[in-house]
């Protein structure tokens, strides 16, 4: 599939003033598949496991706010927002029951919906979570140098400076040696970054790091309280949350599901798609 292919396949609704572009992967029979995409990057990043998923489950997956082909606003982002933004399609889908595939930025938004769950604030009709690389433990997140900078005082630097050149030498340095995004693969996801000058508040998205430190207790609770239906599938060679946060996970949360995938980086679905997809239906049909 091409990016004009994806964007015509888009549909939007409006939530809280904002238009929010989504996609479904229409298959009525099966359960459906809450997609949550991760930074800086968006529901494009699903496309390598899309038919493979869809052929098993309904497919549900959206920009969130100031990704994507989605409205971006100048400020008020939140991982609590992205939460409200997830359910809110649900509903207007009129979806009652769900499993969830969560990657990076989405693990947060993945553990809120846990922890709603939990706490009986929303999330009501979710079933299974897998989980892919992502800063599930902020203690073992390491933060590349984009991030740092784009947290920092001088954060407003990152807006003005993020291109295309820049993108693509720190988006591949995620990535494993032998399984990097092409030239032309690189250009796909800048062109849904940089859609309606989302560059320039790509340091306003970094608020997600702050989150996770403010919510980790109530966070990594949902996961323990969860290990009968949470997995993670881990890419072993990601520089920010790799084997060591693989490691973690193994101990904080014993009894839930894991697959280390040893020759690949950050983002497991696009570098290993095949596997990815196969690990997570093998777990969401058992």
């Amino acid at each position: 599939m091409d990016t004009r292919d994806w964007r015509n396949k888009a549909r939007y609704f409006n939530y809280q003033g904002h238009q929010i572009a989504y996609w479904q992967g229409e298959n009525t029979n099966s359960k459906p598949l809450l997609l949550v995409h991760g930074f800086p990057t968006c529901a494009w990043d699903w496309v390598p496991v899309w038919e493979t998923l869809r052929a098993e489950h309904h497919l549900i997956a959206c920009d969130m706010l100031g990704f994507g082909l989605s409205d971006k606003p100048r400020s008020g982002y939140s991982i609590h927002q992205q939460t409200g933004i997830q359910e809110a399609l649900l509903a207007h889908l009129k979806v009652s029951e769900f499993d969830a595939l969560v990657h990076d930025y989405g693990v947060s938004v993945g553990q809120e919906l846990l922890a709603r769950q939990q706490d009986g604030s929303g999330a009501e009709g979710l079933g299974k979570m897998v989980f892919l690389n992502g800063g599930i433990f902020p203690d073992q997140h390491r933060a590349r140098p984009i991030q740092k900078l784009g947290v920092s005082p001088f954060g407003f630097l990152l807006g003005l400076l993020f291109s295309r050149k820049g993108f693509g030498k720190s988006f591949s340095a995620v990535f494993g040696p032998d399984t990097q995004p092409t030239e032309t693969e690189l250009d796909q996801f800048w062109e849904f970054i940089s859609h309606k000058g989302g560059n320039k508040i790509t340091h306003k998205l970094l608020h997600y790091i702050a989150d996770r430190v403010t919510h980790k207790t109530r966070w990594e609770a949902a996961l323990i309280a969860a290990q009968d239906k949470i997995g993670l599938i881990n890419g072993a060679l990601d520089p920010v949350s790799g084997k060591h946060a693989y490691d973690r996970w193994r101990t904080t949360v014993p009894k839930a599901r894991h697959h280390l995938i040893e020759t690949v980086g950050h983002y497991p679905q696009v570098e290993a798609p095949r596997e990815v997809a196969a690990k997570a239906l093998e777990w969401l049909e058992d």
